[in-house]
Parts: C-alpha cells; structure tokens; sequence
C-alpha cells in the first residue's frame, strides 16, 4: 500500500499588496492552524517517508511545521508552485518504492483536482492547511492511478466545527 497526503498550505496574508503572490507568508490564522494541523496528523500516527513542496513562502512555512514534528526536511519541487497536479502526476509515479506515505504540500485549484482524481471522491475545495489522505492498493508508485486509490480521510482546521 502507498499513502498519499495532499496538504493545501495554511491561510496566506493578503494585507500587503506589493508582495508577489510567491512570497506571500502566513497570517495569524494560517500561523496558528498549521502546527495544530501537524499535531492532529502526529496523533493519527501517520508518519511520512519524505515531504515535497512548492516553495512558495506559505507552502514551504506550513510543510516546515509538519516537517518539525517528524524531523524530515521538506524537499522543495518548483513545479508544484507552477503546476500542481500534472507535476505530481509526473513525480509521483517515479518515486522510489522504498517510500510508503508522502505528504505533499500546495495549492488549489490543483490540490482539490488532485484529490478528486485519485479518490474518486469529489472534492468542490479543500481548504487552507486541510489534508487528504488516499491510500492506494499498490506496491509501487508508478501503478497508482484513479482507480486503485481510496480517501482514507479529509480534515482540515475547521472541522471539529462543522
């Protein structure tokens, strides 16, 4: 089995115009909801193998705070800022099968495509800083595909409210 977690980054500051939206950083919430998110990932006891992400200001500080609670350095792709889901859909199935669970971080609308199209679940938004977990029934990256992943689970900063 190989386990997927797509992690959309948390709530971005839109305060200062001028900043390109690359650069853009977290707000207060987005500061506050990432290691609480972190936190309810390590009490599932998910533990991921490596961590990839856009290297976007806000994606790279959310996968940062994840990233402490596992003591993995995030490995920054380029192409997940550009072009999310047909970068992921090309670096995940080359992934070396020694990795069982990847967590990934970045950005919709890719994010919420991405998990539509591997769970067969239909996903209208993940939110800042919501994770979806897919688990395939696989062996090896390059046989996952739409039709042997299965959403395991979705929650996000909002949820213990809804």
């Amino acid at each position: 089995m190989k386990k997927l977690l797509l992690n959309r980054h948390a709530k971005s500051d839109w305060g200062n115009q001028s900043i390109s939206d690359f650069d853009r950083p977290l707000n207060k919430r987005g500061l506050k909801d990432a290691p609480e998110m972190a936190g309810r990932l390590l009490n599932r006891k998910i533990i991921p193998d490596i961590i990839l992400s856009s290297p976007a200001l806000r994606a790279i500080t959310t996968a940062k705070f994840f990233s402490e609670q596992y003591s993995l350095e995030p490995i920054e792709e380029e192409n997940i800022y550009s072009n999310g889901m047909q970068c992921l859909r090309k670096i995940l199935p080359k992934l070396d099968n020694k990795f069982s669970t990847v967590l990934c971080f970045g950005h919709n609308p890719d994010f919420t495509s991405l998990a539509t199209f591997y769970s067969g679940e239909v996903f209208s938004n993940i939110p800042t800083c919501g994770i979806v977990c897919i688990e395939f029934d696989t062996e090896t990256w390059e046989n996952i595909d739409q039709l042997n992943g299965k959403l395991i689970f979705f929650d996000y900063p909002k949820s213990i409210n809804d």
